[in-house]
């Protein structure tokens, strides 16, 4: 294995960049290839059929353009709705990001968790098949949201998060019949865990939330365990499919993406 090929994220927008970031703390020397799918941006109110097309389509020019020696889909939409179509067309190991209903699960004592997530994701069967084999005994209350993630894009930009845009969001988790018992909360989207001081902020005293990254980036340390990796530690690229925002680059930096290109 060519110690230069790069582990490959994959993402709508910047979401994703809560998965890269455990992934970077375990593997610091691992060059990165960040993906933005910007001109796609945002799947969560996209339907299925567009979805499941427009990934794996997306991901085999990704695939010939950066020789990846792994892919990482840090979206939950994509993951529920295309992973099975990516792993059937590429020759590329493929870690997918599926809601962490197990973990809140064992967490919860109340056995009521939330699910807060995208339309797309939350309505998934996916979804569902989790919660009958990890919370077969709790209540599990769904709510998706398309501005958290245009609120979590934001704030990489810059812009400050609204507390009472917040506030409402989640109205619409704990609103719902038995919410007031929700105990645990898993983040079913990528771009949450980058609001969730303000999320905290805004839940009642005592909520937890959990969500997917560390165990992804446990399991991309596991599949590369023995590979050959460059000497010092590697800094990455953002690839966009549409041009992005000038004020998105401190972030992107603040990541260990150095430089941004539109593919």
């Amino acid at each position: 294995m060519d110690a230069r090929r790069p582990l490959l994220f994959f993402d709508s927008g910047v979401g994703g960049l809560s998965v890269l970031a455990p992934t970077r703390a375990l593997l610091p020397q691992a060059p990165i290839v960040y993906v933005a799918d910007s001109a796609g941006y945002p799947y969560g109110t996209r339907s299925e059929a567009e979805i499941a097309g427009r990934v794996p389509a997306l991901l085999g020019r990704l695939v010939e353009r950066y020789r990846p020696r792994l892919i990482v889909i840090a979206c939950n939409t994509a993951s529920t709705i295309a992973l099975a179509a990516v792993r059937a067309a590429l020759d590329v190991p493929v870690v997918g990001t599926v809601p962490a209903i197990k973990p809140a699960a064992e967490l919860s004592r109340t056995r009521v968790i939330g699910v807060l997530g995208t339309k797309a994701t939350v309505r998934q069967p996916y979804v569902d098949d989790l919660a009958a084999r990890f919370a077969a005994d709790c209540t599990v209350i769904r709510h998706g949201s398309a501005e958290l993630v245009d609120i979590a894009e934001a704030k990489l930009r810059g812009e400050p998060p609204d507390p009472a845009r917040i506030a409402a969001v989640l109205a619409g988790l704990f609103g719902q019949p038995q919410g007031e018992r929700i105990d645990v909360v898993v983040n079913a989207c990528t771009h949450f865990p980058l609001v969730g001081e303000e999320l905290a902020a805004a839940s009642p005293t005592g909520v937890r939330f959990v969500d997917g990254g560390p165990g992804i980036a446990r399991r991309v340390a596991h599949l590369t365990q023995g590979q050959d990796w460059p000497a010092a530690p590697s800094g990455g690229v953002a690839v966009f499919t549409a041009r992005p925002p000038e004020a998105l680059f401190p972030a992107l930096a603040r990541h260990g993406l150095s430089r941004a290109e539109t593919l």
